[in-house]
């Protein structure tokens, strides 16, 4: 099965990653086959197309690389930047984003590490599955995601037994979604990767202790929040600490009450006047423009600022109201500056749509939700390599132009051996390591 020249070399590249070079095999073969055009790229039918006259012998080989050889993620994916990140030009670009997210994987049964009845944004509503939440770095001509980690419920966090079965690591222990988002942040600016701005929804955004971690990095945010979320209406501020009568420890916590008190988003938005919305065109759908009426106000969040010293400092709410629409829809906080531009900050929080493409690609072009593994190992061997293959065509399209097609398949499906039969096909090797 022939490889172009090209997607050699960059597979030998980020196979440096590996730490041993009889690793090598096993990425080349499982990355060449998540490019193959199949229905599923789970690692049977991976096998089968890979290796038609040895199916099982194959199916065992990329068996033992994914879920239990002990290579590093973190190495693979560093491999994997090195190469398409120079081409996203990111010291170019006036704005480089972080865009924080997570992803559904509907699972069946309960033995699948992490798996768990919870919201599934693939499904829309609460369901069975698996919950990975990433990070990507993204630019106005590509993104390419740089972490991403399975969430595990406490139910499996906390449950020995589990853990054990499912080979999940003694140092993983429960955290929030934001609380991993965070780590993730805090890891790419360690390790001097590029990014301005963090982008996130509500599920994030509404964290005040996210908010203020992403502060504490030196970063910007425009980040989703909820209707209920509370802060000081422009030009109102929580009270200053009660005066100090000469007696006693001297007041130094901000202060509200029942006359002085904060609002909510959606009661900032509901009184602005009609003149405060305008419609703003962020960006060339696939059919039409994207646009809608947006309101942008300076104001402070509210979250127990009676338990600080001194107010928090201004930031923009974004407030989006969509023609037809009886109350606005979105709600955002964003640190950008105070002197930006509406149309520059309504660009700045559609940012994400990136993320939902990428999602969208990983999982129906190169199998990201197509694992049937159980373990943690795997679980993550297999998405570091999804995106390997995926980060390969993000740097074909940036180098052939805007006009490249949306995928390109770089082999062909070898036909199946006749009297093929799934699993037991074919004869038995050591497996690549």
């Amino acid at each position: 099965m022939e490889l172009t020249e090209e997607f050699k070399r960059y597979l030998e590249h980020v196979s440096e990653g590996l730490g041993r070079s009889e690793r090598k095999a096993g990425l080349k073969s499982y990355c060449g086959g998540l490019m193959l055009p199949l229905k599923r790229k789970s690692m049977e039918p991976l096998a089968a197309a890979i290796d038609p006259h040895r199916v099982q012998a194959r199916h065992e080989s990329l068996q033992h690389f994914v879920s239990d050889s002990p290579w590093s993620d973190e190495r693979v994916l560093s491999r994997v930047q090195s190469w398409v990140l120079p081409k996203m030009r990111t010291e170019r670009q006036g704005w480089v984003f972080l865009i924080a997210d997570d992803t559904g994987l509907p699972k069946a049964g309960t033995h699948s590490v992490g798996v768990a009845r919870q919201y599934c944004g693939q499904l829309g509503k609460t369901d069975n599955c698996q919950v990975a939440v990433s990070l990507s770095i993204a630019t106005a001509e590509a993104s390419l995601p740089i972490k991403y980690r399975l969430y595990l419920p406490d139910t499996w966090s906390d449950d020995p037994t589990r853990r054990e079965a499912a080979g999940v690591p003694e140092d993983i222990v429960f955290m929030t979604k934001p609380q991993i988002s965070l780590a993730q942040i805090r890891e790419a600016k360690a390790a001097g990767l590029p990014g301005d701005i963090v982008a996130a929804d509500a599920g994030y955004g509404d964290d005040t202790a996210y908010r203020d971690g992403i502060s504490g990095l030196g970063l910007l945010y425009v980040l989703g929040i909820k209707p209920g979320t509370t802060v000081w209406a422009p030009g109102t501020g929580p009270l200053p600490p009660k005066p100090w009568v000469g007696r006693g420890k001297k007041p130094t916590r901000l202060r509200r009450d029942e006359a002085h008190s904060p609002a909510s988003v959606k009661a900032v938005a509901m009184s602005l006047p009609a003149s405060a919305y305008r419609t703003l065109t962020w960006r060339e759908g696939t059919n039409t423009k994207l646009s809608s009426r947006f309101a942008a106000v300076r104001v402070r969040a509210a979250h127990r600022d009676y338990q600080l010293d001194s107010p928090r400092d201004e930031e923009w709410l974004l407030i989006e109201w969509p023609t037809g629409e009886p109350e606005p829809t979105k709600y955002f906080l964003s640190t950008l500056p105070a002197d930006i531009s509406r149309k520059a900050l309504v660009s700045a929080v559609k940012s994400r749509w990136r993320i939902e493409r990428d999602y969208q690609e990983l999982k129906q072009e190169f199998g990201l939700d197509n694992f049937e593994g159980r373990n943690w190992r795997g679980f993550h061997h297999h998405a570091t390599l999804c995106i390997a293959a995926y980060a390969f065509l993000i740097g074909e399209r940036l180098a052939q132009g805007p006009d490249t097609k949306k995928n390109t398949v770089f082999r062909t499906s070898p036909a199946l051996p006749e009297g093929y039969t799934r699993r037991r096909a074919g004869s038995t090797s050591a497996p690549c390591l």
